[in-house]
């Protein structure tokens, strides 16, 4: 089988190259140098997707490429970074495969459950068409737009609404940790809001469910089973670092720091994966405190 994939580097494709062998993978990135000490040299590289007239020699097409929502504050300049990342490399991979006389069988392409935009206590499943129009829901709604464009009686388009992904080796939790082990890690602003997860091990798992199912396509909440609110959260990390969990961040702190992106933790969403679990993935880390266990080793 052979796999093209952008955003290999990231803590999701990173991850899942090795999970795909002994197949054939190209990543498409922008600095070759960079992706070998990440990747490996085992892996085919582009560095311009212009390179390519079509995408006939491969099977599956993964598309996880973006600038990180969270890392920077949202200037208008950041912002239009953000979907451009994300909007144009989409679009040219999309153009690729129509161009295809022999599409892949898959096209796997990423978003986020910032797709609803925040939301109440309400529980949310695909079929939500309710979303709050702000930043998130804007980016993603015509992030997944463009993907869908290249579904056909050939190649099946599943579109990934990621919620936050947990892993002891980068991401979300890995940037909670340091004040948590500190004793000074705790809610954020009344911790009412909803926090949807998934562990790293299940979003890896769950893509290649994916991609071995071909009766699978469409939306899919890649998001554990329970979420929890931001206090259950913060009580069940520092319960697992044996520390104290008083400390509130307010949101007016919050707020002066970051800006508008402040809304990414203030406001969350409900979010449960049912088409994942209708597909038949059964997943490795339902719970929260399954996924905090290993943080106390």
């Amino acid at each position: 089988m052979k796999i093209l994939m952008t955003g290999g580097t990231g803590l999701i494709g990173s991850n899942l190259i090795p999970l795909l062998r002994p197949c054939d993978i190209s990543a498409y990135t922008r600095n070759v140098a960079m992706a070998e000490k990440i990747l490996g040299h085992k892996i085919h590289f582009i560095s311009n997707l212009d390179q390519l007239e079509n995408v006939n020699e491969y099977d599956v097409v993964i598309n996880l490429a973006g600038e990180p929502i969270a890392d920077k504050k949202w200037t208008p300049e950041q912002k239009q970074q953000i979907e451009t990342s994300r909007w144009s490399i989409t679009e040219k991979v999309v153009q690729l495969i129509k161009n295809s006389e022999f599409p892949p069988e898959v096209f796997i392409s990423g978003s986020a459950v910032g797709y609803y935009g925040r939301q109440d206590d309400t529980i949310i499943d695909e079929s939500f068409d309710q979303a709050h129009d702000e930043f998130s829901h804007q980016l993603c709604e015509r992030w997944e737009f463009l993907a869908k464009q290249a579904q056909s009686d050939k190649t099946r388009v599943c579109i990934l609404r990621t919620g936050i992904v947990i892993s002891k080796r980068g991401g979300a939790l890995f940037k909670m940790l340091p004040p948590f082990k500190l004793g000074i890690g705790g809610p954020i602003g009344d911790g009412q809001q909803y926090m949807s997860w998934i562990h790293l091990e299940d979003m890896l798992q769950g893509i290649v469910h994916l991609i071995k199912n071909d009766t699978c396509s469409g939306v899919y909440n890649f998001t554990a089973p329970n979420p929890v609110t931001n206090a259950e959260f913060s009580k069940q990390l520092a319960s697992a670092l044996h520390r104290p969990c008083f400390l509130k961040m307010p949101e007016f702190v919050l707020r002066k720091l970051m800006g508008e992106m402040a809304d990414l933790l203030i406001y969350g969403q409900r979010v449960v994966p049912k088409r994942l679990l209708e597909s038949g993935y059964e997943f490795v880390y339902p719970e929260l405190s399954h996924v905090f266990h290993c943080v106390k080793k």
